[in-house]
């Protein structure tokens, strides 16, 4: 009887540990993905500094000696953003947006940043 149970442990805890996370980032049809977070500076990242401003500015005036990114709050987590994705961020900064491209380790190469609703 033990041996069975372990058997079913081990059977539930292998089909936990193949299936993937959900809440990351979703999936597109190119092999790209849809992630959410706000448009920040490498400098501030997740949290911009007290004293700066409202996050738009704050991201504009750190984005002067940096890069933008795309700081994931909920999942703590920062992607940079490639070249595309410096130039398209701009006229994003601070706000909520929707990612989409394709995640190399903590980096995507973005081919569309739109408003999050």
């Amino acid at each position: 009887m033990k041996t069975i149970s372990r058997m079913l442990i081990l059977l539930v805890l292998g089909v936990v540990l193949v299936t993937p996370s959900s809440g990351l980032a979703q999936k597109t049809k190119r092999g790209e993905r849809t992630l959410v977070g706000y448009v920040s500076d490498n400098h501030c990242g997740l949290k911009h500094m007290a004293g700066m401003g409202d996050d738009k500015n704050c991201t504009l005036a750190c984005v002067k000696n940096g890069k933008f990114v795309l700081a994931d709050r909920d999942h703590k987590r920062v992607y940079q953003l490639d070249k595309n994705g410096q130039q398209k961020a701009r006229e994003f900064a601070g706000q909520k947006v929707t990612v989409t491209g394709r995640v190399t380790g903590k980096t995507i190469k973005v081919t569309a940043i739109e408003a999050a609703s």
